[in-house]
């Protein structure tokens, strides 16, 4: 590849008048379609691990984005799960893709999720990261909304959040620290508008939905869909993943030991070699 993570070029694609951030790299593959990234709360393109884009890159062309008012994007942040959903197809028509296989991570597995039911042919396959169900568990740890809207994060803030808490967990998350600021050109920060219009659309997507079956609404995923959790993530409870890959008809479902929210971080070998095999199958 001539381009990687630490150098991948950030260019912009306009599209209902804005202009929204996005890196592209990989080898492209006949019959493969990209994997587009959707990233967590307030997260941007520089949050990801340079180890698992780039080694996801060596099979196929990877896309970082952000989206709207997002870091180096334009615009006003969305704070509905179903907008945020409509700008992701909104830039994979714009990018002139008639399909990509779509990752999502945490508040992004919502919009991945979403994208898969208003805009299902766009998906191949899915991949669903510590993330939940509309309607799902909402139960986290009492210090979570405090230590996520801290204005500018710490590592320390990091660890206690997407991290397990063994001494191995910690060391992993340190590592990960490291990876994701190698970069020399980093994304500006996200705004506290983002946090705020993303904290509005996290509540509203937890509201209980009517129904004996809250999660039957997830039978129209018809995608081969991966969820990943880690056995213990302290922001989106792990019983949710179970509930998606219950409902989703072509789930499978991954746990990992000693893990957290962000468990294709802390164990980032093992996600890659699951992640390369799913999108192979």
């Amino acid at each position: 590849m001539s381009a990687f993570h630490l150098n991948a070029a950030t260019r912009f694609i306009e599209a209902d008048g804005e202009s929204f951030a996005y890196r592209r790299w990989g080898n492209a593959t006949g019959g493969v379609p990209p994997l587009f990234f959707v990233q967590h709360f307030r997260g941007g393109m520089d949050h990801w691990d340079p180890l698992l884009t780039d080694g996801l890159a060596r099979g196929r062309e990877v896309i970082l984005f952000n989206g709207r008012g997002i870091a180096s994007s334009s615009g006003t942040p969305r704070n509905r799960i179903e907008d945020m959903a409509d700008d992701i197809a909104l830039v994979i028509r714009a990018l002139e893709l008639t399909q990509v296989d779509l990752l999502g991570f945490s508040i992004g597995g919502f919009q991945a999720q979403e994208v898969a039911l208003r805009h299902p042919g766009l998906v191949r396959k899915l991949l669903l990261l510590g993330t939940g169900v509309r309607g799902g568990d909402p139960r986290m740890h009492a210090d979570v909304p405090r230590i996520a809207g801290n204005p500018v994060p710490t590592v320390e803030d990091f660890l206690f959040l997407f991290f397990g808490r063994s001494a191995a967990a910690k060391q992993a998350g340190l590592a990960f620290w490291q990876r994701r600021h190698q970069r020399a050109d980093q994304d500006p920060p996200s705004s506290l508008a983002v946090a705020q219009a993303q904290a509005e659309a996290h509540a509203a997507y937890l509201q209980p939905l009517a129904g004996e079956s809250p999660y039957a609404f997830l039978n129209a995923i018809e995608q081969p869909t991966l969820v990943l959790n880690g056995v213990n993530d302290i922001m989106i409870p792990t019983i949710n993943s179970w509930h998606l890959s219950q409902n989703i008809p072509h789930a499978q479902l991954l746990i990992y030991p000693d893990a957290g929210h962000a468990a294709q971080f802390q164990q980032p070998e093992r996600f890659l070699q699951h992640a390369i095999q799913f999108l192979a199958e």
